[in-house]
């Protein structure tokens, strides 16, 4: 079983995601995870649409792990909508190889703090992103892009008072 990278970013699909992270990582399909857009009807029919040349599950948290454990031959990209969901399946203890905060625009009415220009943290992401952590061996990093430099992104909330 085998997820080539999860990446927490709470714009789903987008250009740079059809392009270069499928390249950079060497997955052939990528699952959307998330329970409210793998229950919205529309976005679950838009987003394969997204990635033409790729298959594209939209899939619940509950769905992705069953899935993972289902077809272990996949080389999968899955993209979680909030570090909770990324959490949900690190908690199952799926074999991920690579785990990247890549984009966390604010939510409305939350508390948060920015540590980057594209990523808003709340204490409760704090507190997830550590537990992430924590089941990664103490590792936790933060890539925007693959021309990006990969940053330590426990270090960015240490930083930023989180």
């Amino acid at each position: 079983m085998m997820i080539r990278h999860l990446r927490i970013d709470n714009r789903l699909i987008h250009g740079q995601v059809a392009a270069a992270w499928m390249r950079e990582i060497g997955a052939d399909k990528v699952i959307v995870c998330n329970d409210e857009v793998a229950a919205d009807p529309i976005q679950k029919e838009v987003l394969p649409t997204t990635m033409k040349d790729h298959t594209v599950y939209v899939l619940s948290v509950d769905e992705t792990v069953q899935h993972v454990k289902d077809h272990p031959e996949e080389k999968l990209f899955v993209i979680c909508k909030f570090p909770q969901d990324a959490l949900r399946v690190l908690e199952s203890g799926i074999d991920v190889e690579e785990v990247n905060v890549g984009n966390a625009a604010p939510l409305q009415g939350s508390e948060y703090v920015l540590v980057t220009k594209s990523i808003a943290v709340t204490k409760e992401d704090a507190e997830c992103y550590r537990k992430i952590a924590e089941l990664r061996g103490g590792v936790l990093t933060s890539r925007l892009t693959t021309m990006n430099e990969t940053d330590d992104f426990l270090q960015m909330l240490e930083k930023n008072g989180l």
